[in-house]
């Protein structure tokens, strides 16, 4: 049970980290103008009434549309604001006026960034906000990645959450493109290595590719197949060339990659 303030200057801390929910800690619910019902923030709203609907058809609270709050503290409804009307109760410790967000953990360094539209994470200087790419990104990757055009503004290509505005962490992929860490991680843990979107290595294989190598020397074709060719496609350099087939893989001429695909069948005796 809380304590009653008896000072504006407590009642300004009155109730910090006491109220909110699993997203965010603070001071007041909002009004969903879209359904007119109150949640504790839209992640609530948006888990609410998207629990069991298809990930590409959700209907999300657009954060710039609440127009209403209810103060925790004394339940009143008012118009968005820091301060409640009624109590005095500062509803947040970080307030955006142009988000309508409110958080108490101001540790997590919020900061709102005027390209993104939205309020970020980390402190403002840890990141730099790439125009081509439309996200903030991390400053070590300023002049350190491939530049994709909205790289952010898609869903996860392994768990499909929308990752602009997604509350977990993201990763830039060496062809540029994003994702969820955690689905990263499990990505690789899986021996998968390659963009599922592009299709593009993720990682440093050149060791694979000198294993794949040595297989390929140590297993010589059969005399009728070991001077058939196939035409080739890489997905590293997207270089087209036309090579030796072997069952093991086909390796590209240009950057000496195995992560290619075959676009034209070699012709085997019948």
């Amino acid at each position: 049970m809380e304590m009653e303030a008896s000072s504006p200057n407590q009642r300004l801390r009155f109730g910090k980290m006491g109220f909110g929910c699993q997203h965010y800690r603070r001071r007041c619910r909002i009004r969903a103008p879209c359904c007119n019902e109150v949640f504790p923030c839209r992640h609530c709203h948006n888990e609410a009434v998207n629990l069991l609907s298809n990930p590409f058809d959700r209907h999300e609270l657009v954060r710039q549309d609440v127009k209403q709050v209810i103060c925790s503290v004394c339940d009143t409804e008012q118009p968005v604001a820091q301060v409640c009307s009624n109590c005095g109760v500062n509803m947040g410790e970080y307030f955006c006026k142009i988000c309508n967000f409110f958080d108490d953990d101001t540790e997590k360094g919020q900061f709102h960034c005027h390209d993104c539209g939205i309020c970020r994470v980390g402190g403002r200087e840890n990141f730099f906000h790439c125009k081509k790419c439309g996200s903030c990104y991390s400053v070590a990757l300023r002049d350190n990645h491939t530049c994709v055009e909205n790289s952010m503004q898609h869903h996860c290509p392994i768990c499909y959450e929308y990752l602009f505005d997604s509350l977990k962490d993201t990763t830039v992929m060496k062809c540029g493109h994003t994702m969820h860490c955690e689905c990263y991680d499990e990505m690789i843990k899986r021996d998968k290595y390659c963009c599922p979107i592009c299709s593009k290595s993720v990682i440093d294989m050149s060791r694979a590719w000198k294993r794949i190598d040595e297989e390929i020397e140590a297993t010589p074709m059969p005399e009728d197949y070991r001077y058939k060719k196939v035409w080739i496609l890489c997905n590293d350099c997207n270089d087209t060339t036309e090579v030796y087939f072997h069952i093991i893989g086909q390796k590209c001429s240009h950057c000496k990659s195995y992560n290619t695909r075959t676009i034209a069948p070699p012709e085997f005796p019948q």
